[in-house]
């Protein structure tokens, strides 16, 4: 008996350690790291036009455009969790697309920009300087807690029929489902359909 509790301990070990991965590359595009859906991936991204995009495939998936130069990603992946960065990118019309597992839950931040958030069923913990984020919430229904604020701005969420605009707004709401969403912009909107 205790040799199969050791086996399978040692198993479960090596399955946890397969999963892990660091990556770290500047000028390559599309950048890649296995990931199992659910978990958690913490992200700092660099201003842009960033389209976070949930998808069937076990993997965090970064690219962008124009490639080459000096825009460097790194992903570290360590069992259900994961860390992105994306840094170095151009001042200017610097789009990328993040790729991740549809269950994954986010919390990401950025300077500025654009954020949108397609197609991603877990919780979600955003934040922007300045800018905008775009957020499909699916089913208002699958929410438990939703917080949004703006410290200059509008917050538009067509989804629980709230519009607020001005200075210092926010909406907070309860509701029967188990999920979280937090959004926060310093100055800009908040849209949520």
């Amino acid at each position: 008996m205790r040799i199969i509790v050791l086996a399978l301990l040692c198993l479960s070990a090596a399955l946890v350690s397969a999963q892990d991965a660091k990556v770290d590359k500047t000028g390559e595009s599309p950048v890649e790291a296995k990931f199992a859906p659910g978990g958690r991936i913490r992200m700092d991204i660099c201003s842009g036009g960033i389209d976070l995009v949930g998808t069937d495939e076990p993997v965090v998936r970064v690219s962008y455009h124009p490639p080459g130069g000096d825009i460097r990603v790194r992903i570290d992946v360590s069992g259900s969790r994961a860390d992105l960065r994306l840094t170095d990118c151009p001042s200017n019309n610097f789009r990328a697309r993040i790729e991740v597992p549809k269950s994954s839950k986010l919390d990401v931040r950025m300077f500025a920009g654009q954020l949108t958030v397609d197609d991603v069923t877990g919780d979600k913990d955003m934040e922007l300087t300045f800018g905008q984020i775009i957020i499909d919430a699916g089913k208002p229904e699958n929410y438990g807690n939703v917080r949004t604020s703006v410290n200059s701005g509008s917050i538009d969420a067509d989804a629980f029929g709230v519009h607020k605009g001005g200075l210092f707004r926010s909406f907070e709401r309860s509701g029967p489902g188990n999920l979280r969403l937090y959004a926060h912009i310093g100055a800009g909107q908040i849209e949520i359909r």
